[in-house]
């Protein structure tokens, strides 16, 4: 009978990086890599507990970069980001399999954890296309513009440098209502930020109440509302073309479909 090697790490980049160099260290290959918090397996032959070290991951790293293009290396950050169930297993594999061969497997297209790598990596970059184009700011009586998102992977830090960059010179906040994190920008740095659970409920419909948005904000609401609702001609409506090019999901984050 095979025996069932687990590690168990931090849930951290750096971390996952500290497996593989554990592994190697140790000659040791996980068949599943957990957080502490998960649900382990009834039956283990073998656990270890691998502690993140900072010099470890970043000769991992360093291994990688001679054998992976720079966008091979930003698709697996992409698959990280992704915080899918099994991603643990699959960049460990994907991990290993490049560090094994002498050119590296990122061209190999007839590996499955190839394929499935970029299939993750493509669907978080086009999750984050969707939000540089859907997010709305909504202006606040404390001067600052709030956008709520309900993002399907962690891609805040994928988006931010764009609004950095566009908004340069207005204070705003970012907020993940899925994670209850956000990033908030005083137009010089960014700072991560987060809100009570009462506050979240609020900030999942969508729309901030009004004694929240200044009073330009509830105006510029309500006259864009009555200009969208008068050239609307509802005989002209097509929804399953609306939600071709505009995802349902975003609807309650646009003044004008709430």
């Amino acid at each position: 009978m095979i025996p069932m090697i687990v590690f168990t790490y931090d849930k951290t980049f750096d971390g996952l990086l500290s497996c593989v160099f554990f592994a190697y260290e140790q000659k040791k290959f996980p068949d599943l890599i957990l957080s502490d918090s998960d649900q382990k397996p009834l039956f283990i032959d073998e656990q270890y507990h691998v502690n993140t070290e900072k010099e470890k991951s970043l000769r991992v790293w360093k291994a990688l970069e001679k054998k992976l293009s720079k966008i091979a290396q930003n698709m697996m950050l992409s698959v990280w980001l992704s915080e899918l169930p099994e991603i643990e297993m699959l960049l460990f594999r994907y991990i290993r399999k490049n560090i094994n061969h002498l050119k590296g497997i990122e061209m190999n297209f007839g590996d499955d954890d190839v394929l499935r790598i970029k299939e993750i990596a493509q669907k978080v970059v086009k999750e984050a296309e969707h939000l540089r184009q859907f997010v709305r700011f909504q202006e606040t009586a404390d001067g600052i513009y709030f956008a709520p998102i309900t993002a399907r992977y962690n891609v805040l830090s994928l988006i931010i440098p764009h609004f950095k960059s566009r908004y340069a010179n207005q204070s705003w906040i970012i907020y993940d209502t899925n994670r209850n994190i956000g990033l908030y920008y005083d137009k010089h740095s960014v700072t991560e930020v987060s809100f009570s659970q009462k506050d979240l409920s609020e900030l999942k419909l969508g729309k901030l109440s009004d004694e929240k948005l200044s009073e330009e904000e509830a105006l510029f609401q309500k006259m864009w509302k009555e200009y969208f609702k008068s050239t609307t001609i509802k005989e002209r409506i097509n929804l399953k073309l609306q939600r071709q090019h505009m995802p349902q999901r975003y609807w309650k984050y646009l003044t004008e479909m709430q």
